[in-house]
């Protein structure tokens, strides 16, 4: 898998990388808003027609030299050229380096200063049923990455019936056991086609807000509807991009 094109924000300095493909097989992917029920989770419908050498892509950063750099999924750590262009950003840029969102399968500690996992369940059958891969690992790279020093933030989809609240409670309960203060956002699960779950009501989600709380001291709630989901700029201008190529 590679990158295929990058974005720019002006109002907030950062430029994103955009990979295409993902290790998960998560059901309830918010690309299947795009695809259909048959698309295969975490690769964007359709395919890229062509994807960006490491050498584009440090020539359009080196271009606009934006205070942050941010790779966003499908996967971004699938990405061969990973750790070669974090090092550019990072030390020919002065760049800070996010991974905006990742499944946790891969967290370099090198030259990155941030990333944001998507955890999708505490139970290990659950999680295997989900993803198709074990859980420790995504928990063991978690743990590791904040005790190198990053900052890392949580976030986790609640589907009643499906990831409920135990699933929400596990989790936080990990969580807090590195550090009360990790940020945890939990999004309300966006209805996608060829899934029976139901999105989350306004009661369930502040249920869940509550339940996180006894637990963590930073904790968000995402109520998005599907036509703010295919939108995002619609709620946060930091989606409102250019596309540098």
């Amino acid at each position: 898998m590679a990158f295929y094109q990058i974005t720019y924000n002006k109002k907030y300095d950062f430029a994103t990388l955009h990979n295409w493909g993902c290790t998960f097989r998560c059901p309830f992917c918010s690309y299947k808003l795009r695809g259909g029920a048959d698309s295969k989770p975490g690769f964007m419908t359709p395919k890229p027609a062509s994807f960006l050498t490491t050498e584009e892509i440090k020539t359009v950063l080196a271009g606009q030299r934006p205070k942050t750099v941010s790779l966003m999924g499908g996967e971004p750590s699938l990405a061969p050229d990973l750790e070669e262009l974090l090092a550019f950003a990072k030390q020919e840029l002065g760049a800070k380096t996010k991974l905006g969102h990742t499944n946790g399968t891969r967290i370099p500690t090198e030259n990155l200063d941030y990333a944001n996992v998507g955890f999708k369940a505490w139970s290990r059958d659950l999680h295997y049923r989900i993803t198709g891969k074990p859980k420790d690992l995504i928990y063991t790279n978690f743990k590791n990455a904040w005790e190198s020093g990053m900052q890392m933030e949580a976030n986790l989809v609640y589907i009643p019936g499906f990831v409920g609240l135990d699933e929400l409670e596990g989790l936080c309960g990990f969580l807090a056991g590195l550090d009360d203060t990790i940020p945890l956002r939990i999004s309300g699960y966006i209805p996608v086609p060829g899934q029976p779950w139901k999105r989350p009501t306004k009661k369930q989600m502040a249920e869940a807000k509550e339940t996180a709380e006894k637990y963590l001291k930073t904790v968000e709630a995402s109520h998005l509807t599907v036509a703010e989901a295919l939108d995002l700029s619609m709620r946060d201008d930091r989606f409102d991009v250019e596309v540098l190529i």
